[in-house]
């Protein structure tokens, strides 16, 4: 559900965003808007990105993990364990 959010900005800021809205088309909320989607994306991403390492250093530390990849890397080559 979306929640409105106010947001003070200089006039010289201001005037730089309204006018970069406007040469896309759009008001300076849905450019507000934008911004703070994209940036959310990035954020999200970078959160998965950082999970995926930790759990990626745990996996490489731990001698079950290991085995069980390798077990698994062994059957998908045909090996059969």
């Amino acid at each position: 559900m979306a929640a409105p959010v106010s947001v003070r900005l200089d006039d010289d800021v201001r005037a730089t965003l309204e006018a970069d809205a406007k040469q896309h088309g759009i008001g300076l909320a849905t450019y507000l808007r934008n911004l703070a989607t994209d940036r959310a994306k990035l954020v999200r991403k970078a959160n998965i990105r950082a999970e995926s390492r930790r759990v990626a250093e745990y996996n490489g530390d731990n001698p079950d993990v290991r085995e069980f990849y390798d077990f698994w890397d062994r059957v998908a080559k045909g090996a059969n364990g």
